[in-house]
């Protein structure tokens, strides 16, 4: 998942939400049990409180007595944790009868405390046990024989927190155990769904790929109905790019038709008139033909560079043409050597491409003495924001030009040297083709003595 893509926000969200909820959940849930077991356990201290009071102080006499352990065996085990114990309040004379469990050991009162009773009359209280652990306190206030005339006596029974504690913390690592799963597996699950919901998205990209490749016409195959739409409209614009690209051909070749049967009977007459005026005529003629056929020619390129899908392998558009221009300058013995990286395909017109080689490497071998070198590869892609590009560099063992000089090269009819055979378009007409492309024409010394021209267009 790169940094800015649907699919890590779609994972941040999502992470993010279970991040919060699961804690969330988890401290609820942990909350309710606690509680659940703290109302337990106040249940049994309440429910033997309430026995050792019964039991003890409605005998009928003025006194308590020794209730019997009918309840809790760990009354019977010292400092065991549970404990109970009766004695007066308030001063009154009268014996303090305890638990075995708590030997000699004394529990404080939370009636000499001033603590407040609850609704139903008893106390509660937490405080350190004769062993230190923490223990919780619950007393009532009675009489014998539940006469309120009589001696009040204190009855405490309490046990032991630690056995809470223990309890809710066995329960809490649990639930954090579970909980850490569950969100381990539902952050697996939200990865799996990120990735199985986008897929469709992955197959219009490799879709567009294959259209721009030149390997399919259409973007084709069953596809979500929320993203159905979107490939009918694709579809409709490169339907519609197609209908504008086969348009302006059919108006390009019209004006050229046109155009170029006036000039050919205006060049015809001139020729005929064998006064300056004919030959003057004729030589404009000529040059508003060579004009026209230029801007003609931009035309039709700007045409192509719109189309979707074209896409000309570079070596088996390079070596037929390689072939044919060494058998045209086969005067001079000139040799053309070349090196193609596998696989190289320019995104364009296959004609385009030949134009723009041709050019280079005819220019190579004018100027050239024995020996022209083509080498064409794709360059890394530093980014995917980034298309790809070809580069093609052509050169010669030529005399070379000055820095001064090939800032000149490449303007339009500007000829360096008028004994050689050309217009002085060639280069111009590489330059804007490449333009046409997006691409770029540069001039640099080459390392074997002549000109270096170095072709970057589009890679497919």
């Amino acid at each position: 998942m790169r940094l800015n893509s649907l699919a890590l926000r779609l994972f941040a969200t999502s992470a993010a939400w279970t991040l919060l909820a699961l804690p969330l959940a988890g401290y609820i849930i942990y909350s309710l049990y606690r509680e659940d077991v703290q109302l337990s356990f106040d249940a049994q201290l309440r429910k033997l409180l309430t026995q050792i009071t019964i039991d003890s102080m409605s005998t009928g006499g003025d006194v308590p007595v020794i209730p019997p352990n009918l309840y809790e065996p760990l009354f019977e085990v010292t400092q065991s944790g549970w404990y109970w114990q009766i004695r007066p309040i308030d001063g009154a004379p009268g014996r303090t009868l305890v638990s075995p469990s708590l030997a000699t050991a004394v529990l404080p009162s939370p009636y000499d405390r001033k603590i407040k009773p609850d609704n139903s009359g008893t106390r509660w209280m937490n405080v350190p046990g004769p062993t230190g652990s923490t223990i919780r306190i619950l007393e009532f206030i009675d009489s014998p024989g539940h006469d309120p005339e009589q001696t009040r006596y204190s009855i405490v029974v309490a046990g032991p927190l630690d056995w809470f504690e223990e309890t809710v913390a066995k329960f809490r690592a649990r639930l954090t155990s579970a909980l850490a799963l569950v969100g381990i597996g539902l952050l697996a699950a939200t990865v799996f769904q990120v990735r199985f919901g986008l897929l469709p998205l992955r197959r219009i990209e490799r879709g567009l790929a294959s259209i721009r490749s030149g390997e399919v016409e259409r973007l084709e195959g069953q596809l979500p109905a929320e993203i159905e739409p979107l490939q009918s409209e694709l579809n409709a614009l490169i339907d519609s790019n197609q209908d504008i690209i086969e348009r302006a051909r059919t108006q390009v070749g019209n004006l050229a038709h046109a155009l170029k049967t006036p000039l050919a009977v205006i060049t015809n007459e001139a020729r005929d008139d064998p006064s300056p005026l004919g030959a003057k005529v004729a030589e404009q003629a000529q040059l508003m033909r060579d004009q026209i056929s230029h801007y003609l020619d931009r035309a039709r390129m700007a045409a192509r560079v719109g189309a979707i899908g074209r896409v000309t392998p570079v070596d088996l558009t390079t070596e037929p043409l390689v072939r044919a221009i060494e058998r045209i300058h086969a005067d001079k013995g000139i040799e053309i050597f070349f090196s193609i990286q596998p696989g190289t395909k320019f995104q364009g017109e296959r004609q385009d491409l030949e134009e723009m080689l041709g050019n280079l490497l005819d220019n190579a071998c004018k100027w050239g003495k024995k020996n022209v070198y083509l080498a064409a590869a794709v360059e890394p892609q530093t980014s995917s924001a980034r298309r790809k590009r070809l580069k093609i560099a052509v050169e010669d063992d030529g005399p070379g030009v000055s820095p001064e000089q090939r800032a000149k090269i490449g303007k339009r009819g500007l000829r360096l040297d008028e004994t050689k055979p050309g217009s002085g378009l060639g280069l111009s007409i590489v330059s804007d083709l490449a333009a046409s492309y997006h691409g770029s024409l540069a001039l640099d010394a080459s390392e074997h003595g002549g000109l270096k021209a170095i072709l970057e267009l589009p890679a497919a």
